[in-house]
């Protein structure tokens, strides 16, 4: 991405953030927080192309979470409240550098979990929010457990976590070959963003890349009371749903989608439509943020 990147300290530990202002004449609209997804080899360069496509219009922002891409990813604990404190913090830093002004979000994934936290949590630091290819709405079952629960299986973790095949799980995970494979069943398609893969490939090298995905794998970073908070949210909610690949069931939606701030939006293509066709995607995301 064509953006300056920095590290801010916070609650949440060392952090991440790119961030770029428009060239010239902007659409005023308040600043953009995007935030990629939760996966084994996650970074920003998931939301690269919509970076660049709204930093022509406004100051954007993409945070990397706790345990991926420049972030710390020491050996902790990872959950919900860790990576919601990573958005409070990011929010934080773009007050304080845009007079106060309001945030936009858009998440990618389970992050949209942690961005409705936030907005839940702290409303006047987030105006709208768009959530592309959320979890919560798939299956029967819904989540109505526990405030601040979590789905973890500590049993799991325990056992992909013993020292003597820890880091050889996760080098199996992230295989070239296997970060294909999942790239392939996001998209629905053989033809995955190459540029995409290579980033994924690399990022997974890194010292401590596996600390936070095994929490994944563990369902530690799910929440038990996602959709109470769905069903609380106030203020506009946009949702991109897939129509290819692994992530097409929404049928959860009813719990929202008669709600008048709730607008769901079927779009051709994988989970992340906008690598495939950005400007078909923005011309549906946009009319959004007005």
């Amino acid at each position: 991405m064509s953006a300056l990147r920095r590290d801010i300290e916070s609650p949440a530990g060392r952090l991440s953030l790119y961030s770029a202002e428009p060239q010239g004449a902007a659409r005023g609209l308040p600043p953009l927080l995007l935030v990629h997804s939760v996966n084994a080899a996650a970074s920003a360069a998931e939301v690269a192309p919509l970076f660049d496509h709204c930093a022509r219009q406004r100051p954007v922002y993409a945070l990397e979470l706790p345990g991926f891409g420049f972030s710390e990813r020491s050996a902790r604990a990872y959950t919900p409240r860790l990576m919601t404190d990573a958005l409070h913090a990011a929010l934080a830093i773009i007050q304080s550098e845009h007079g106060g002004a309001v945030a936009d979000v858009l998440a990618l994934s389970l992050s949209g979990e942690f961005a409705v936290r936030a907005k839940t949590e702290a409303p006047h630091t987030i105006r709208r929010l768009a959530l592309v290819s959320p979890t919560g709405f798939s299956g029967k079952k819904r989540r109505y457990g526990p405030a601040g629960g979590t789905l973890g299986l500590p049993w799991l973790y325990h056992l992909l976590t013993l020292d003597f095949w820890r880091q050889g799980i996760f080098n199996a995970l992230t295989r070239p070959s296997v970060i294909r494979y999942f790239l392939k069943r996001t998209w629905g398609s053989e033809h995955i963003d190459e540029a995409l893969w290579r980033y994924c490939v690399l990022t997974s090298r890194q010292l401590g890349a596996a600390n936070a995905p095994l929490y994944f794998v563990s369902a530690y970073l799910f929440s038990t009371d996602i959709n109470q908070l769905y069903e609380r949210l106030e203020g506009p909610v946009w949702v991109s749903m897939a129509t290819r690949g692994d992530f097409t069931d929404y049928q959860g939606r009813h719990t929202v989608e008669g709600k008048t701030n709730w607008q769901f939006c079927a779009i051709a293509g994988g989970a992340l439509p906008f690598f495939e066709d950005l400007q078909g995607f923005t011309q549906k995301l946009d009319p959004h943020w007005d």
